[in-house]
């Protein structure tokens, strides 16, 4: 058996093709120093463990012993995994998207030994198909290139380079904050393209995006704009209909290749976990709908039953292709893990029950999913819902539940990329905080148990990727071993974690080390020059320092760091956070007036800093009722704080012995109350 150098790595992706017959090195500077000394162009392969494309070009050329001749003879071939190095991945993705129009994973790009690049694209199939040239016809192509044109082919990567550099500078001059305007102009950018029907934005292939609803939630809490809010349940409701929720497992698919959120792409990845939570946590705090809240929590069940680490972190994400049989494992399809003939269902379940479960959740007999270009569904049957499943058939529903579960729990699971990284697990941190507040109110249990996890994932972090001494942040977490300097976005979403965590335990100890955060991540990633943060600490393999710009499957860095620090700021009035948080806005306000679209989560920065300040707080010896009320709210510019019996804010005390709540805005105060129902009371007069 073949193997390379990628045998010595951490990554579940680069040590899926250790073994391949192509001469993988690792991004580093043994790949740079072979291709300057042996004066060959460098081929770059960027993807991650779970994906599906990534895993067909690899069977079809990197497994192919006469491509890995041509590579391994006119290249030198890289592998990298987007996951553990997004700042390469973007760089890179950024070329290839300015070139061709598109982007996506595998992503394939030729470089020059300066690691300068002149050509890229996604997949390529080995042979021409379509009209378009296989990846045998490319190689060859552009080794001959190097050899006769190399001048042309530099003087280009050369050119793309200066362009790349202009697209992706922020102003520096720092025109000023963002224009009011900027809210209303993304609301109605998402009114325009909001399918109306089935909510989302867009046709196929149809994205989940929760940075849109994380601003839908909002804009509708500051404005009242109710269609606002009515976009994002509608939305919420018809994915959790669709085949892209595990409608028997919980947690949701990537991405839905369908406009109906029927036919899912059947990656499950961790962020799409943490911040559909966070939505549907939303969803239910905005209208006290428990429909919102079961689905919340099943992306939790999900995530507890498959995804924990023993020790209390988060491994990354499911494969999208599995096996079906037991017997034949290594036939891999697109979710053949998830789907189900009826046949099966019958013999599981009975023909009674199997009929009405088909009928409850859209199954045929001959399978029901009509557009199968691979033959992947033949005579087998997505589950989603078809019909409304009313409270009196759950129970019936949860026995099917609880048979199927255990039979799908005797197939071969989907491949588990089980490396931990820093910014998904503190996404996902964020999210049981918030799940754990929300449901207090009515399930205080579940919100322990919540509450328990996110602390436990949260010292996971700080013990094995967090290094105080020398003021880091590692990226990923691996079998014992951490690897990779933490980008931009690991050190903002830990940071948002810390003020999650505040407003789940009150634990003043978590906005201590908030700032720390916040001092270390402006340290590394500040521009004294120039508004935003920039995405990497200084690189010499990089080619490019980027400020990130675009809130997409996950937001920017830029912009959890512009309402991190804005939370910060207001709740320890330290006006530095301020000035850093309105100078990252500022830097950004050319694209947030002109492209509010692009950047939805960081105009949610920018409603927190215009919306008044309300601070709540609770003071005395059980405010526990009184944060329950507060819980069942969507209160996303409340500030709240609890001051013990003996605490030290100022004169906001326990009231003749009684537990008293003072709710202020801008720091202007009400007369305290002392019951439940006269601060509901003032919460619903404003």
């Amino acid at each position: 058996m073949h193997t390379n150098k990628l045998i010595h790595e951490k990554s579940p992706y680069l040590l899926q093709h250790a073994h391949n017959p192509v001469d993988w090195l690792p991004w580093g500077d043994v790949a740079f120093r072979k291709a300057r000394e042996e004066d060959k162009p460098i081929f770059l392969s960027v993807g991650y463990s779970t994906c599906h494309w990534c895993h067909v070009m690899e069977r079809e050329s990197f497994e192919n012993e006469d491509i890995a001749a041509i590579l391994n003879e006119d290249f030198v071939p890289v592998k990298v995994d987007r996951e553990e190095r997004p700042d390469v991945d973007r760089v890179y993705m950024l070329f290839v998207q300015a070139t061709t129009g598109g982007g996506g994973w595998p992503m394939s790009v030729w470089l020059t030994p300066e690691l300068k690049p002149f050509f890229g694209g996604t997949y390529f199939a080995p042979d021409a198909r379509y009209g378009r040239p296989g990846f045998r016809s490319i190689l060859g192509q552009l080794a001959a290139a190097w050899k006769t044109q190399r001048a042309k082919l530099i003087e280009s990567s050369e050119q793309v380079l200066v362009d790349l550099k202009r697209y992706t500078s922020v102003d520096e001059s720092l025109p000023g904050l963002p224009s009011p305007d900027a809210p209303r102009a993304c609301f109605l950018g998402l009114c325009r393209g909001f399918d109306a029907k089935l909510g989302g934005f867009g046709g196929a292939p149809k994205f989940p995006r929760p940075v849109n609803l994380n601003f839908l939630f909002r804009y509708w809490e500051s404005t009242g704009e109710e269609d606002a809010r009515e976009m994002a349940l509608l939305t919420l409701r018809e994915m959790a209909k669709g085949g892209m929720h595990d409608q028997l497992g919980g947690g949701f698919h990537r991405y839905s290749v369908d406009q109906y959120w029927f036919v899912p792409h059947f990656e499950k990845m961790l962020y799409d976990q943490a911040q559909l939570a966070i939505s549907y946590i939303d969803a239910y705090q905005s209208t006290g709908d428990e429909q919102y809240a079961r689905v919340a929590r099943g992306i939790f069940d999900y995530v507890l039953r498959d995804l924990r680490h023993p020790d209390g972190g988060f491994h990354c994400a499911e494969d999208a292709d599995s096996a079906g049989d037991a017997a034949q494992p290594e036939e891999k399809g697109e979710g053949a893990f998830y789907i189900w003939s009826n046949e099966e269902l019958e013999a599981l379940l009975g023909t009674e029950r199997a009929a009405w479960f088909g009928r409850v959740f859209g199954c045929r007999p001959n399978g029901n999913v009509e557009n199968d270009p691979h033959g992947e569904f033949s005579g087998r049957n997505i589950l989603f819902l078809a019909e409304e499943l009313p409270e009196a058939d759950r129970p019936r529903f949860a026995e099917c539940q609880k048979i199927l579960l255990e039979a799908r729990g005797r197939r071969p699971r989907p491949h588990l990329d089980d490396k931990i990284l820093a910014s998904w697990n503190a996404m996902m941190i964020s999210a049981f905080a918030r799940g754990a507040q929300a449901l207090e109110p009515t399930d205080p249990e579940t919100a322990t148990q919540y509450r328990e996890t996110a602390v436990g994932a949260w010292r996971f972090v700080m013990a094995n990727l967090c290094d105080v001494p020398t003021k880091t942040v590692y990226r990923r977490w691996r079998e014992g071993e951490r690897g990779a300097e933490g980008f931009l976005d690991d050190y903002a979403a830990l940071l948002q974690a810390h003020l999650d965590l505040y407003e789940t335990t009150f634990k003043t100890s978590f906005l201590d080390m908030a700032r720390w955060l916040a001092d270390v991540m402006l340290e590394r990633f500040g521009d004294p020059a120039g508004g935003g943060l920039f995405s990497t600490a200084e690189a010499p393999d990089l080619i490019l320092r980027m400020k990130e710009d675009y809130d997409g499957a996950e937001p920017s860095g830029n912009s959890i760091a512009a309402g991190a620090l804005l939370r910060l700021a207001a709740y320890t009035l330290d006006e530095s956070y301020l000035a850093v948080g309105l100078r990252i806005l500022s830097g950004f306000a050319p694209r947030l007036n002109e492209q509010p679209l692009t950047l939805p989560q960081m105009v949610c920065a920018w409603m927190f800093e215009r919306a008044p300040k309300r601070q709540i707080v609770i003071a005395g010896p059980s405010p526990e009722p009184f944060l329950r009320e507060l819980c069942r709210r969507f209160l996303p510019s409340t500030l709240v704080f609890v001051n013990p019996v003996d605490g030290e804010l100022g004169a906001m005390t326990a009231v003749d012995g009684k537990t008293a709540a003072y709710v202020c805005e801008d720091y202007a105060c009400q007369l305290p109350v002392t019951t439940v129902e006269e601060l509901a009371g003032l919460l619903d007069a404003d």
